[in-house]
Parts: C-alpha cells; sequence; structure tokens
C-alpha cells in the first residue's frame, strides 16, 4: 500500500504538471494558426483518446512526459515525409520566428505560473511555521550524525550563516547554505564563538529526505503527557505534566539529555528527581537495555507561526518559487565542476520517494509546485529536442536571420533525443542503486 500511495501522487503530479505544460504549447500555437496534429499526456503507446477537431487527445502508457505535435516542426515525431512537402499556411515553419518562440516557451511559461501559484496558494493558506534563529540561539541544537561530522555539538546555539542572520531552523540545511562558497556557522558553545565550516560538496550528506533528519534539530525541553502500561515510569507513579529536572542529581533541561543519559545507565536503576506543579520529589526507576523508561513527551517550546495577507502572500509564493530555481541552477553548476555529485540526480523512483507513503495534501502541493519550476528550468536548458534547445535555435535566426536547416534541426533532435535517454537511464539507474545500497 505504501508504494501504491509513492506511486499515485508522482503519477498524478506528473500527470497534472506534464498536460499543464504541453498545454501551453497547445494553446500558443491555436492562438497563432498553427494545426495541432496530436496532445498527449504520456508517451506511446497509446491507452485511450478521442479527436476534438484537427486535434487528437490521448493518454499514453508511459507516463514520464508528454508531448504535443504541431504541423511543421521538427520534433521527437521525426517527420521526415511531412518536413519535404511544400510549406502550408498552417504550419509552425510557415509562422513569424517571434510567433514560433513564444509557442516554444508556452510550456515553460505555464509551469512557471503553476509553480508560482501552488506556492502563493500555500503560503496564503497555511503560512510559516518554524523554529526561529532566536529560539536555536537560546535553547542550542542537538547535533546528530551528519551535523557531528562537520564538528556540530549538543548544545551549540548557531548564531548565523556565513556572518548573515537567518530565519529558521531549516535554514541551516537549505540550499542556500549548503552551496555557499566558503560557507561557514558562526556558533557560541559554551561561552566561546567559534567557526564551523562547510566542507566543499557537503550537500551530497543531504542525498534524501531522511538524512535531513541526520543534521540537526533543537533542543527540546519537555513534560511527560502519558506513562504507557507496563513501563517503569507507571510503575514509579509519574503523571501526565510531570517534569523531569534531574538523573542521579545531574540537572535536566532538555529531552535529548534526559536520552542520553538514560542511555548511558541502560540496565541498571536511576534517581529521578521531578516536579509536579509546586511539588518536587524522587523517584527511583529501572532503565530498560534500550535506554528507556516508558514515557511519551509533550515538547514545550511551540514554533513561531507567522500568517499573510494575500498581497504577501504573493511576493513571498514568488520568492519560494524563484528560489527552487536559482538553488537548481547553482547546483547543476556545481555539478559539472565536481562539488555536487552526480549521483544526486533522481528519477522516477526517486521522485515517489520524495512525495512519501502518506498522502498528505499540503505536501503533495509542495513539491508539485517544486517540481512544477524545476521542470520549467529544465526544459529552458539548450539541449536540441528540449524546449531551451529549440529556443536557441529560433534566437539564432532572430539575430542572423538565417534559418537553421531541416536537415541540421534533424539531426540536432536525434542527438538531444539520445542525450535525454542516456540521462534518464543515468537518473533511474542512480534510483535502483540507492535502493540497494539505502542511499
Amino acid at each position: 500500500m505504501d508504494t501504491l500511495i509513492m506511486v499515485a501522487q508522482l503519477l498524478l503530479g506528473l500527470s497534472i504538471l506534464v498536460g499543464l505544460h504541453e498545454l501551453g504549447h497547445l494553446l500558443t500555437a491555436k492562438m497563432f494558426g498553427m494545426r495541432v496534429e496530436k496532445f498527449s499526456i504520456g508517451f506511446p503507446p497509446k491507452i485511450i483518446g478521442f479527436q476534438w477537431g484537427e486535434t487528437e487527445y490521448s493518454i499514453g502508457a508511459i507516463p514520464l512526459g508528454g508531448f504535443v505535435k504541431i504541423s511543421g516542426m521538427v520534433d521527437e515525431s521525426m517527420d521526415t515525409e511531412q518536413m519535404a512537402s511544400e510549406p502550408q499556411p498552417w504550419e509552425f515553419r510557415s509562422k513569424p520566428a517571434w510567433q514560433r518562440l513564444i509557442v516554444m516557451l508556452g510550456g515553460i511559461i505555464v509551469n512557471v505560473i503553476t509553480g508560482i501559484m501552488i506556492f502563493v496558494v500555500l503560503v496564503y493558506q497555511k503560512g510559516e511555521t518554524y523554529y526561529s534563529q532566536e529560539q536555536i540561539a537560546e535553547h542550542g541544537i542537538v547535533a546528530y550524525e551528519i551535523g557531528q561530522q562537520i564538528g556540530f555539538q549538543d548544545g551549540d546555539k548557531i548564531l548565523d550563516i556565513n556572518g548573515q542572520p537567518y530565519q529558521s531552523l531549516g535554514d541551516l540545511s537549505s540550499g542556500e547554505a549548503l552551496l555557499s562558497t566558503d560557507g561557514y556557522y558562526t556558533v557560541e558553545r559554551n561561552g566561546e564563538i567559534i567557526r564551523i565550516d562547510i566542507p566543499r560538496g557537503f550537500i551530497n550528506s543531504f542525498s534524501n529526505e531522511e538524512s535531513m533528519s541526520k543534521f540537526v534539530s533543537i533542543r527540546m525541553p519537555f513534560e511527560i503527557i502519558d506513562t504507557p502500561k507496563g513501563g517503569a515510569a507507571r510503575e514509579a507513579g509519574l503523571q501526565k505534566g510531570d517534569r523531569i529536572l534531574a538523573i542521579d542529581g545531574q540537572p535536566i533541561n532538555y529531552f535529548n539529555e534526559l536520552q542520553n543519559n538514560l542511555a548511558e545507565r541502560a540496565g541498571s536503576e536511576v534517581r529521578l528527581t521531578v516536579q509536579r506543579d509546586s511539588e518536587t520529589f524522587e523517584k527511583t526507576l529501572a532503565v530498560t537495555e534500550d535506554g528507556t523508561i516508558g514515557i511519551q513527551i509533550n515538547p514545550l517550546l511551540a514554533p513561531v507561526t507567522n500568517r499573510f495577507g494575500f498581497g504577501e502572500s504573493i511576493v513571498k509564493g514568488t520568492e519560494r518559487a524563484f528560489g527552487v530555481v536559482i538553488i537548481n541552477a547553482k547546483a547543476l553548476g556545481r555539478m559539472f565542476t565536481g562539488e555536487v555529485s552526480a549521483k544526486n540526480v533522481s528519477g522516477p523512483i526517486g521522485m515517489a520517494k520524495i512525495y512519501g507513503n502518506k498522502w498528505d495534501w499540503t505536501k503533495f502541493w509542495s513539491i508539485t509546485g517544486l517540481i512544477s519550476m524545476i521542470l520549467a528550468f529544465m526544459n529552458l536548458l539548450p539541449i536540441p529536442a528540449l524546449d531551451g534547445g529549440h529556443v536557441v535555435f529560433l534566437l539564432y535566426e532572430m539575430i542572423s536571420g538565417k534559418t537553421p536547416s531541416d536537415r541540421f534541426l534533424e539531426n540536432a533532435q536525434k542527438i538531444g533525443m539520445v542525450m535525454l535517454l542516456a540521462l534518464m537511464v543515468f537518473a533511474i539507474g542512480n534510483d535502483i542503486l540507492k535502493l540497494f545500497t539505502g542511499g
């Protein structure tokens, strides 16, 4: 069932985005009087379709993209027979270069608009919820495996990133921070100010969503909310609302301190100092072999919540949408220098895992908005067979006044298709490798 939920979310998200992308091409082509022969979400073989006017609309069996076939255009159909005939007034090649340019940008523009709209609506409906820089500076962090690798320790208070203030806990592992040149964190540790450098290529440590949970979190003051039956805490009489102040006389302020102390005393007895309302008392409990005493806790630190009006949401949502593009452009550039590993390239399996095995509409639309902006960015790359490749050739035609030959465009299309096929095989290979290695 978990796999079905992941696949269903991926197929729904891609179908929406691919459909809208191809719709952008279709509408702009029809706007300029071009004949659109086919509109497909998914690649052949065709599952279902119907004819409406001059256009056949269909759904393909391979849900990894889609296409619009415009008469008189060198595209993935490689219809050389049509291109050998005399140009007709309704064909793509018969129209002015500026109109053809708008048609090629139509899908990208629709994806950008879609991404912006999704982020604007999310900001307007959900606002922002996060643990702030001020809270982190007050309480400090818990450093997990990946955080410890670069020198973080429990209790560190992160003051800034690259000498600049930050807003939230999430900013500490953002692409902007991890991809910064000579990046660093300024940390207060036991009253001393130190610098922790962000190593070159450190972003490769964050290859999946699980790795994010292995970096840092904020230290959490807590109280007991429940003591399950059969646990040592229930037998000792601990109750909802109790606060643990010390273990064997050692002060406890945060949940990670409790966990660490219990782990050190696994299989033995501990003396807890407990506060209940205005009363303080002690209890002796047995710690299990896995370092627990049978309590569930209630966090006592509430995150910051900001709400925005519609105008503010437009600004915030647009910033988020284009922030995705900027980070991906930086990551792509660093991939060519070797700083960002090509192993981070994910295919459909990786995308499905990002959606997750629980159907959460907020997360679904967040990821779909992110993919919409990435799809727009990737399609704008100057690779033949992508929209960006066609845009480059059209700009060359508009600037030089010379039209590339059909033969050149056909060969460029073939090269581009081979490049895209190789990239797809590489991405899927990465997905399969991660499944076997747990990456």
